[in-house]
Formats: structure tokens, sequence, C-alpha cells
């Protein structure tokens, strides 16, 4: 069983840093992506980054230039560094693994991210 686990969320004031980290355990050999996705009080969960084995990247284009995903194949451990924050970047943030065949979807149980002056 693949299970994930979060950490380095926080309270920032607007125009901080925070870095996220998230290590999976378990047989995650045939999980090919990873990736942070998150949601805001009253709206969808929705994507941040991803980022695959190989390290192709793909980000939302409200973090393009702001946040930078990257990953420890030897740890299967992923990284989000989140720079120059936003209130609007105020959310939970969830970890995912993904598997194309058989199709699966892990979570990790979310860090709340704060950013308020």
């Amino acid at each position: 069983q693949v299970q994930l686990v979060e950490s380095g969320g926080g309270l920032v004031q607007p125009g901080g840093s925070l870095r996220l980290s998230c290590a999976a355990s378990g047989d995650v050999s045939s999980f090919n992506t990873m990736g942070w996705y998150r949601q805001a009080p009253g709206k969808q969960r929705e994507l941040v980054a991803t980022i695959t084995r190989g390290g192709t990247t793909n980000y939302a284009d409200s973090v393009k230039g702001r946040f930078t995903i990257s990953r420890d194949n030897a740890k299967n451990t992923v990284y989000l560094q989140m720079i120059n924050l936003k209130p609007e970047d105020t959310a939970v943030y969830y970890c995912n693994i993904r598997r194309v065949w058989p199709e699966t979807d892990r979570w990790g149980q979310g860090t709340q991210v704060t950013v308020s002056s």
C-alpha cells in the first residue's frame, strides 16, 4: 500500500517563501507521476504542478515563475518550492502519486499553507 506524508506548510507573509515535501512509502515502482494539488475553502481541488519520474514538469498558469517542483527518485520524495507567495495561494496542499495502468491515484493527508499579513 502506497502512503504519502507531507510536511512544510505553515503561515507566511505575502511575498514570502515555503518549501513543501512529500515522501512516498510502499511499492511505488509502477507509479510514474508525482505532484501537488491544492484546495481553497469553497473551491474545487486544482492542479498546482506535476513531475514525472524522468523530470518532465507541468505547472498551473497561476504559479508559473513562482513555484518549482522537483523530485528525488532515490528517496521517493517530491518537493514544491514556493516563492513570492500571494494571499490567493492560501489552501490545503495535497501530494499526489499517480499510476497510468491500472489507473491509480494516492493522496496525502494535506498540509495547510496560509499567506497573510
